[in-house]
Order: structure tokens, then sequence, then C-alpha cells
């Protein structure tokens, strides 16, 4: 196949989560299309080692990753210093040769759009992110993305209607997240036993990286309610924290251990066993806390199976038909999480219906297939051929 050029791929994480996943499925697409790809990451972790097995190019560089925490005078002096090393950085990777696209996937890599628009070279921007706060960084990042993309990606409705609201000229299109759902489907037997969970006892999970919006200590409050009332239950934390909030994984060991918890809620960390891990739960539960724009984890969730409960926290409320594929719920509205769980718990037929018609829903709307036209007619509208 004749290469369409080199698209250079930035990416503000080396671990691999649910935007990190979504980057995978992007990558394949534009190698299968003709292009030349580049992925550049800001260290090493399992993402770099997952795009490596895969055949793709991966260089490591500071991308001056932009975070809440470096709002303040020092901070946004530290991030100009580690954006100027940066766009030296794909300077050096222009003069190996011409750069066709740039794709930046979340608003944590500015550099991207800085080079891009300096230099002229077509860029995409995959949104992922609902921020609320601070108004002066959702006020930059507005103009960040009017000045350098003119049609931003956005994984739900909610990430839309955010930036809508604060966007002059750059007009946001919705791709959903899409999934690879095949290794979700095949029931897994001897999956509790893999996981040493008791076989007669309801596992009810969540998934998420540890930070301040994703609701673990809401999750566990509700659980300490529910093993107060019925003995069949065990909770599953998956998830590492997100460095600089270690402080909340230590609120949540602590809270485990002061309520006597322990031999009901395991903390596994850090997992790419996902598909076992889902197999083996019989619920799953998206706790968030704040605005959560498209959590990959609920489609695989409802890949495998699963009845959901999850806060109204964004991309969710989309995900998922109420009273049909799961149930919605306040943020931090720990009766109603209770009661739906209970209700979940006491009534297995119910949670195995619900759990069908989400498996079904996946296959049909948020397919890989469907995800990679999706994509493709995405690349044929900001292709450079067109642009010249």
């Amino acid at each position: 196949m004749q290469q369409r050029g080199k698209v250079i791929f930035l990416h503000s994480s080396s671990e691999l989560y649910g935007a990190s996943k979504i980057l995978l499925y992007v990558l394949e697409i534009f190698r299968k299309s003709g292009f030349d790809v580049l992925v550049i990451l800001p260290g090493e972790g399992p993402l770099k080692t997952e795009i490596e097995q895969l055949g793709f190019s991966v260089q490591i560089t500071n991308l001056g990753i932009l975070r809440r925490k470096h709002f303040h005078p020092m901070g946004i002096l530290n991030r100009f210093k580690r954006l100027f090393i940066s766009y030296r950085f794909l300077k050096k990777i222009q003069k190996q040769g011409e750069i066709s696209l740039i794709y930046s996937n979340t608003l944590a890599v500015l550099v991207g759009a800085i080079f891009a628009r300096r230099k002229g070279i077509p860029h995409i921007w995959h949104i992922h992110e609902i921020i609320k706060s601070p108004k002066i960084m959702i006020k930059f990042l507005a103009r960040s993305i009017d000045a350098s993309t003119l049609y931003p990606v956005v994984v739900s409705d909610a990430v839309a209607k955010h930036w809508e609201g604060y966007l002059k000229k750059a007009k946001p299109q919705v791709i959903y997240n899409g999934l690879d759902y095949g290794p979700f489907l095949e029931p897994e037997i001897d999956a509790k036993y893999y996981l040493q969970v008791p076989i007669n006892k309801t596992v009810i999970t969540m998934v998420g990286r540890i930070n301040p919006g994703k609701g673990q200590l809401f999750f566990l409050e509700m659980a300490k309610e529910l093993i107060q009332k019925h003995k069949n239950v065990h909770f599953l934390l998956v998830g590492d924290p997100y460095p600089g909030y270690e402080g909340i994984h230590d609120a949540i060991k602590s809270f485990i251990e002061e309520n006597g918890l322990a031999a009901s809620v395991q903390d596994l960390g850090f997992r790419l066993d996902i598909p076992e891990i889902l197999k083996a739960t019989d619920i799953f539960v998206l706790p968030s806390i704040l605005p959560d724009s498209f959590p990959t984890v609920v489609l695989e969730a409802m890949a495998t199976g699963l009845p959901i409960v999850a806060t109204k926290s964004g991309g969710a409320e989309e995900m998922i038909n109420e009273g049909e594929t799961g149930f919605l719920i306040e943020i931090g509205d720990r009766s109603a999480g209770v009661e739906m769980l209970d209700r979940l718990i006491t009534n297995p037929e119910l949670a195995r219906q619900m759990g069908r018609k989400g498996q079904i829903k996946v296959q049909e709307e948020y397919s890989f297939e469907k995800f990679n036209q999706n994509i493709q007619q995405l690349i044929c509208q900001i292709s450079p051929k067109k642009r010249n």
C-alpha cells in the first residue's frame, strides 16, 4: 500500500486506561489506511510496551503535559519551559521527514496544537475530558482548540455540550468509543477461582484509576452498607493511583481496615487482565463523583454481560438505558446506589436480563467496526490531500 504520509500521535500518559486503549484502536486504523505512524509518549509504561508489541515506533520525551496542579505561577512557568523543549523535539522529527498530520489524544497534550498551528500542519484533537474548573484553564484550552482544530473529536454528547459553550470557531463532532468486544464475550467458567473469589458470592466490581473523580471511597461506602445487609457479597477494586494521588489510595486502605471490610473487599491495584476480572463479576459499578466523559470500562462491562449501576456523571447517561441495561443514580446518592445494588443482588434474573440487553447494545452501537468507520470518515475529512 502506498504511504499517505507520516502521522505523529501525542498522548498524555504511558498507562493503560480508557483513553490509552482507544488510542491503540486509532493507531491500527491509521496504519491500515496507509499512514506511517510515530507515537510520542511522556514516559515508560504498559502503554509503550503494548504499542511496541503491535509494531509501532515509539519515542519518549517530556511533553509538558498540562494538569490542574500546574495552574499557579510557578506551575505555568514550568509548563512553558517543558512545552518549549517538546516543541524543539517535534522540530527535530520534522527535519527527518515531512509531517502530514498531528493527532493529539486528550486535552492535556498542548504541544501538538501549538506546533501544528505554527507549521501549518493539519491537526486532530481527540478530546476525552469534561473540565469544570478552574475557569481560566477552560478558557485557555477552548482558545487552543479554536486556534488549531476546526473539527475536534469528542467522545460523547456530554463532552460536546460542555465545550460548545466555550468554543467560537471549532465544531465538535462526536465519535463514540468503540470496543473489540470479542475477548469479553466468552464465559470463563473458572473466573472466580482464578481471582480466588468465593464462587457462591455476588461479586461487585469497580475499575478506574485512583483520582479525586473516580469515586472509590463512595464505592466503599456503599459496599460497607451492603456487607452489613448481605452475607453473600464480595467487592473488587481495580486501579492504581495517578501520581500525586497516593493519599487517596492510603485513605482507601484505611477505610477498608478501619471498617473491618478486608474479608469482603479486595484491592487488586492495576491489572491488565480486565476481561478475566469482569468475567468473575456479577454487577459493575461506576461511582464517579466528577464528570466522566465516556468511560470505556462501562462498555467492557456491558460486553461481558453485566448490569451497570452508574452515577449520572456524563457519558454513562448515554451508554446506559435506565431500567433496561442498568440503573443511573445521582452523584453521591449512597442510599439510591445501595437500593439499586440491593435489587440486583436479590434478583439475579433481573441482573442477567439487564446484562444480556447491555451486551446486545454494545455489539450494535459501540463495536470496533462502527468506530473504525467513523475514524475513516474523519481521515477523509481532514486528509492532507484535500487541503493541498
